[in-house]
């Protein structure tokens, strides 16, 4: 869990300075202090995908450069991370990248497929496979988001917006390297999980280190506080698979996270059948889709544990009648309690109306404010 005094230790063991994202004990920020269970002027807003094919000014720029590209550049990815900051005046800004090229930095080959998604060129299928893979640190991988963190953070101080970094979890991650993209029944991966555990165990080690990494590493960038995105687990796996074949290793990981000194958010797509293990697992805030209604959930993972959620990011294609409605109910049952921030219970889809996001931001402040 956070600590927010003291020093930090670094993989060495030895004590540090706080990196410069550490959050202090009485941050300004809504959406710090919402993270912290703090009382709030208003209910802090953010979505998950803020910035993303919805908004004509992205896809201009897709129209000029790769995703890769845009990942890559620390000027082009702060560059789209601020515009739902400037757009939508949104509480918080979610660097812009992607959680699957520090896969490229352990020897896997990535490409972005339009109309396609994600591919994987060289999928893992052996445990050989697994073995060759390598964990070069962070900085020397991923320096395009690492500096694109440090642009916006210089960016958006005065501002009191914090930046937010992000990883993958390693059955995610997982899914996708030996999938080689998405899947619909992940069979390949469960089939690998199941034939070969101790490969198994140790692929989801390695990846655990390498995203734990790269999260110490957004946070000493400036980034103020961190999101872990498990989007396949709880679609892929029941609960006695999850507890024995991925629990472990995001308790790992989580466990090595604490100490970067920021809020870290423990975001599970498709585990309301075992949503207490997988909050459990770690993280400071627990992140809910939109499967449960907000008060089922948080009474389920304790109402001391600050959450984020969970508007079904669908009603953002309703007339603006129903979305207010479903906005309105998500508000009611969080009941004013400190420790909410809400969110999108998944990321925006490309069709979502501009409008229905201006209006969805303005009306949670509206309805929100003391």
């Amino acid at each position: 869990m956070l600590r927010r005094q003291g020093g930090v230790a670094d993989s060495r063991g030895v004590t540090a300075t706080p990196p410069p994202g550490a959050v202090d004990t009485e941050p300004t920020s809504p959406f710090l202090r919402a993270c912290l269970g703090l009382p709030v002027e208003r209910t802090p807003v953010w979505l998950l995908r803020q910035a993303g094919r919805y908004m004509p000014e992205y896809r201009a720029l897709r129209e000029q450069h790769s995703m890769l590209e845009l990942i890559r550049s620390p000027e082009l990815a702060a560059q789209v991370t601020r515009m739902p900051v400037d757009a939508f005046g949104v509480d918080a800004a979610i660097v812009f990248s992607d959680i699957l090229p520090t896969l490229v930095g352990m020897g896997l080959e990535l490409d972005f497929v339009d109309g396609d998604g994600p591919r994987i060129g060289n999928p893992i299928a052996s445990p050989r496979d697994v073995d060759l893979l390598g964990a070069p640190p962070a900085e020397e991988t991923m320096s395009g988001t690492l500096g694109a963190i440090r642009l916006v953070r210089a960016e958006l101080e005065s501002r009191d917006v914090p930046v937010i970094g992000f990883a993958g979890a390693p059955f995610t991650l997982a899914s996708y390297a030996i999938e080689g993209g998405t899947s619909k029944d992940f069979s390949r991966t469960k089939a690998f999980m199941l034939s070969e555990p101790a490969a198994w165990k140790r692929l989801l080690t390695k990846l655990a280190t390498v995203q734990a990494d790269y999260l110490l590493a957004q946070a000493r960038a400036g980034a103020q506080a961190l999101q872990v995105f498990d989007s396949w687990a709880g679609r892929a796996l029941g609960r006695e698979d999850y507890l024995r074949y991925v629990a472990p290793h995001n308790r790992e990981l989580y466990a090595a996270v604490a100490r970067a000194g920021v809020p870290v958010i423990n975001f599970s797509l498709g585990v309301s059948a075992y949503l207490p293990e997988a909050a459990a697992c770690g993280g400071d805030v627990v992140g809910l889709d939109w499967q449960l209604p907000l008060d089922e959930a948080w009474h389920t993972v304790g109402f001391d544990r600050p959450v984020q959620g969970n508007l079904d990011p669908a009603a953002l294609l309703a007339p603006w009648r129903e979305l207010r409605a479903r906005i309105d109910d998500v508000l009611d049952r969080a009941d004013g309690r400190p420790g909410h921030v809400f969110n999108v219970g998944h990321g925006l889809v490309p069709q979502t109306p501009v409008d229905n996001v201006r209006r969805l931001v303005e009306h949670v402040r509206e309805r929100t404010s003391v």
